[in-house]
C-alpha cells in the first residue's frame, strides 16, 4: 500500500469536505483538477484531517504516521483513539492487534523469522469485517516486537492495553524480560489470557512474577498448569471475571483470598467441607462480599446438597418458579427452580445445575 500523503476526494467523509471548503478559497478550483483527483491531508484544517482519520482503518492510520515527524505529531493528535482497542500477544510468533472504533477492519502486526513473509500483507473478510495481516520479518523478532509495541502505544496514546494473550511455555527464557518491558510501559491490562500447550513445563515461577507485576483491571482467564499452590503471587481483587481453568492448586485458603464478581474455579481440589465452610463464611458476610457467580466442581444438584448444604439452612425452589439471574459477566440467564440460601444482609444465593458447551454440567452459584 502506498503512503497516505494523499486521499481520493470521493473518499472524504461529507463533514470532512465541509471543514475543507471553508478552509479552501474555492472548492470547485480542486475538484476541477480532472487529472489529479488527490490532495494533500496535511494542507487540510484539523478538524477536516480528523473527519479523515475516522473514515481510515488502522493500517492506514499506522503507514500514515510513518510518512514524516508532522505526519506523526497529525496523528497523535487525534482525539477519538482512546475507543481504540490494543491486543498484545506473546507466543512463538509475537503479534499486536488493533481494532478501531467501528470495529469493521481490524489490523495484525505479526513480527516473523520467516524473510520471505517480510511485507507480506494478508486480508480475510467475513460477515462484512476485514481482518488485515501485516507480516514483519526481523531476526531478533521479540526486540521488534517491543519497538513497535512502544509505537502503537504512543500513536494510540494508550496506557491501558484491552487484551494480553501470553503462552507462558513458548518462550520460557523470555519471559521475565517480556513482563518487566509490559511493566515498564502500559500502565494495566483490561482482560489477559495466560496459556500454556505442555503441562510438563515448569511456569510457576513465571507466573508469580507475572502477577506481581502486571495489573489486571478486568479479567483474567488462566490455562496454566500450576504445580505449587504456596507461591507468592497473589491473585488480582476486584476483578470482573476470574477463570482459573486448571485450579487444583486452589486451595481453601486462596479461595477465602479471592475477590471477584464472576469466579469459575475449575478441576480445583476444595473438598465438601471446605465449601461447606466457605458458604458459612458467605452467609456470614466474611467473604467474597463482591460475588455475583461462582461455577463449583460439582454436576449433581442434589448430591452437592447432601455432601455441602446438610447443615446449612436452605430452601428447594420448585421448577413452576423461573427467575432471571446474572450467570457471568455481561450475561444473565433464565432457571426454573434451584436451591436458596441467605446472606445476613438479605442477599440470596441460588444453586442451579448449568449446561456448558452443550454437554458438561455444572453447578453453579448466583447471587441476587
Amino acid at each position: 500500500m502506498k503512503p497516505l500523503k494523499e486521499l481520493p476526494i470521493l473518499r472524504i467523509p461529507f463533514r470532512a469536505m465541509e471543514e475543507v471548503s471553508k478552509g479552501m478559497h474555492s472548492i470547485m478550483k480542486m475538484i476541477s483538477n480532472r487529472r489529479d483527483n488527490k490532495f494533500p491531508i496535511l494542507r487540510l484544517p484539523f478538524l477536516a484531517m480528523e473527519e479523515i482519520f475516522k473514515a481510515m482503518d488502522p493500517f492506514e492510520i499506522m503507514t500514515f504516521s510513518k510518512i514524516s515527524k508532522r505526519a506523526k505529531a497529525v496523528t497523535k493528535n487525534m482525539g477519538f483513539f482512546s475507543k481504540y482497542d490494543i491486543h498484545f500477544c506473546v507466543d512463538k510468533i509475537l503479534w499486536i492487534y488493533i481494532r478501531g472504533t467501528n470495529g469493521l477492519v481490524s489490523c495484525n502486526y505479526i513480527i516473523t523469522w520467516n524473510e520471505k513473509l517480510d511485507g507480506k500483507i494478508e486480508e480475510e473478510k467475513c460477515l462484512g469485517r476485514i481482518s488485515r495481516r501485516v507480516y514483519k520479518y526481523s531476526t531478533d523478532p521479540i526486540e521488534e516486537w517491543k519497538q513497535l509495541c512502544i509505537y502503537v502505544l504512543d500513536i494510540f496514546k494508550k496506557q491501558t492495553i484491552a487484551v494480553l494473550q501470553m503462552r507462558m511455555d513458548a518462550l520460557v527464557d523470555q519471559n521475565v524480560s517480556i513482563i518487566n518491558f509490559l511493566k515498564s510501559n502500559v500502565k494495566s491490562v483490561d482482560g489477559c489470557y495466560l496459556l500454556q500447550w505442555y503441562q510438563k513445563n515448569n511456569v510457576d515461577e513465571n507466573f508469580t512474577y507475572f502477577l506481581n507485576n502486571i495489573t489486571i483491571n478486568n479479567k483474567l482467564d488462566s490455562w496454566l498448569h500450576i504445580k505449587n499452590g504456596d507461591s507468592d503471587g497473589k491473585i488480582p481483587k476486584n476483578l470482573k471475571e476470574l477463570i482459573i481453568n486448571n485450579s487444583q492448586w486452589i486451595g481453601y485458603e486462596i479461595l477465602l483470598e479471592i475477590d471477584s464478581k464472576h469466579v469459575v474455579l475449575r478441576n480445583n481440589r476444595i473438598t465438601n467441607e471446605e465449601w461447606n465452610m466457605f458458604l458459612k463464611k458467605w452467609i456470614a458476610m466474611e467473604t467474597h462480599l463482591n460475588l455475583e457467580s461462582l461455577e463449583l466442581g460439582y454436576s449433581d444438584l442434589e448430591e452437592f446438597r447432601d455432601y455441602v448444604l446438610h447443615n446449612i439452612p436452605h430452601e428447594v425452589v420448585g421448577e413452576e418458579v423461573s427467575r432471571i439471574v446474572a450467570c457471568r459477566h455481561y450475561q444473565t440467564q433464565k432457571i426454573k427452580g434451584g436451591i436458596d440460601i441467605h446472606r445476613i444482609d438479605g442477599k440470596t444465593a441460588t444453586f442451579f445445575v448449568r449446561r456448558r458447551r452443550g454437554y458438561e454440567e455444572n453447578v453453579l452459584m448466583c447471587i441476587h
